[in-house]
């Protein structure tokens, strides 16, 4: 699990950075604007420089206090933390940059927006640290609670009964995880991650408090069918925060439950892996077509979500069989492509409704052209949620294929291939608008060159880090579980 190395403060930076930030944004909401990219400079800093520790030195390990396990709390960077700091750190940047415009004349909801999405980066990057089940609830706890204040900002009724709904699901979830960390406790007499992996062993009380944390973390990934929470929440929230929801809260439950399964779980049963895929592929084929159906385009692209987070969960399946690396390999880069890619279009979609003054897809018609840089976006960001080369959802589907056929697993390439094709259909289905002669000529709000653009940067990452792809299985590689250093050459 690597050495301790307090000589090494960047795991402390990378908290710490967006934590001074909310601080700051909450006692001066004033200067908050000119503050944040300073904010979002430094926390993207500290993550590059954390990134770049683990990528030549190995595993970063941190006793906080200089108290280790099981007295103290670790802070734990490897690869697969890394993967998840730097995809947090990539869409944080692109959407604070983007909210500095967007709420330049909405000063009363900027002044509650800025803490609360500092707040919420410093809990992912918590989360993303954590070596401790019960420090992961808390930080997994404040990640809710400031996702949900966020959904409310927009003040709306939607908004409102959205962020209700969200708040009775976040509460149920994080019971049932908090009662499977006090069967774990009271079962091996210790919350430290790495200490739990070696005495854990099959047995009720395990299965029993793998059940709860599963569940509840199913529960708050919006895996199908318990994402009635998702759609309401995503599409109803302001524009920023439909893309942070999207991107990264949702990525974060699942992280979790990916480390716990990996570290912790006694995990000797397929039956459960299987049930996890299974629901994964029915995710796919019915957010697919739930996106397909949609008259509005933030919904279109929350139930895209539905559908693109059912990829993830075919690795479970996957994973029983001797390529196992190659799967969990699939699902993070899934994570990083669909963040990059998913608040491209969230962005994309939100300039589309603040220039036509509505979102309906049948009325758009020729309103796009004033912002054709917008639509641009949508259009490069779906060949990554497609899966087409070069972009990295390309990369990951290659990987998720590989695995299925050296697995002897064919059978899974039928959701990949057909959720590709249904991808296809909703995503071209709102390209179609561009060239449609239907509706109005132009829009009712100006949009600026730092919204269109910040929404086409991110698409274009979103393709461009697919040549990156060797690179980031040899970062995942470092200290991650499971021998990921097995995995296959890159496409």
């Amino acid at each position: 699990m690597g050495t301790l190395s307090p000589d090494s403060p960047w795991t402390i930076w990378v908290i710490f950075s967006p934590l001074a930030g909310a601080v700051f944004t909450f006692l001066w909401p004033r200067r908050a604007r000119l503050a944040v990219p300073l904010v979002a400079l430094g926390t993207v800093g500290s993550v590059a420089c954390l990134v770049w520790q683990v990528a030549e030195l190995g595993v970063q390990s941190h006793a906080l206090g200089g108290w280790a396990a099981p007295l103290g709390i670790n802070l734990y960077a490897d690869g697969l933390s890394a993967m998840m700091l730097l995809t947090t750190a990539l869409v944080g940047a692109a959407v604070t940059f983007y909210a500095t415009e967007y709420f330049r004349r909405a000063s009363e909801t900027a002044r509650y927006f800025w803490p609360l999405w500092l707040c919420l980066w410093t809990a992912l990057n918590a989360l993303f640290l954590s070596w401790d089940i019960f420090n992961l609830y808390v930080a997994f706890e404040l990640l809710g609670l400031a996702a949900i204040a966020l959904v409310a900002l927009a003040g709306s009724a939607d908004a409102l009964t959205g962020a209700m709904r969200y708040l009775l699901v976040s509460l149920l979830g994080s019971l049932t995880y908090l009662l499977g960390v006090a069967l774990f406790y009271s079962t091996y007499g210790t919350l430290d991650i790495g200490l739990l992996g070696d005495l854990t062993a099959p047995s009720a009380a395990s299965w029993a408090a793998t059940g709860l944390m599963v569940a509840g973390l199913l529960l708050k990934t919006a895996l199908f069918p318990l994402h009635f929470w998702l759609p309401p929440a995503h599409a109803a929230a302001p524009t920023p925060v439909s893309a942070i929801l999207s991107a990264l809260v949702v990525k974060a439950s699942f992280y979790l439950l990916l480390r716990l399964w990996l570290e912790v779980f006694p995990v000797t049963a397929a039956g459960l892996g299987h049930l996890l895929g299974l629901l994964g592929a029915l995710a796919i084929v019915w957010g697919s077509l739930q996106a397909l159906r949609q008259t509005r385009l933030k919904l279109l692209v929350a139930y895209s979500t539905v559908a693109q987070l059912g990829y993830l969960f075919l690795a479970f399946p996957l994973a029983l069989s001797p390529v196992a690396a190659t799967a969990w390999s699939a699902s993070v880069f899934f994570i990083l492509s669909h963040a990059l890619a998913k608040a491209a279009m969230f962005l994309a979609a939100g300039n589309i409704l603040r220039f036509a003054g509505h979102d309906r897809i049948a009325e758009l018609g020729r309103a796009p052209y004033g912002v054709s840089l917008s639509w641009a976006a949508f259009g490069v960001a779906g060949i990554s949620i497609i899966g087409l080369p070069p972009s990295v959802g390309f990369a990951a589907k290659w990987l998720q294929l590989e695995a299925a056929l050296a697995g002897g697993q064919w059978w899974w390439t039928l959701p990949i291939v057909g959720g590709g094709l249904l991808a296809t259909a909703y995503v071209f289905k709102i390209i179609s608008c561009v060239f449609s002669q239907n509706g109005r000529t132009s829009g009712t709000n100006g949009i600026s060159w730092r919204m269109e653009w910040t929404a086409f940067g991110l698409s274009l990452a979103a393709l461009g880090i697919g040549f990156a792809a060797p690179q980031l299985l040899a970062l995942l590689n470092s200290g991650t579980p499971l021998a990921l250093h097995e995995v296959g050459s890159a496409p």
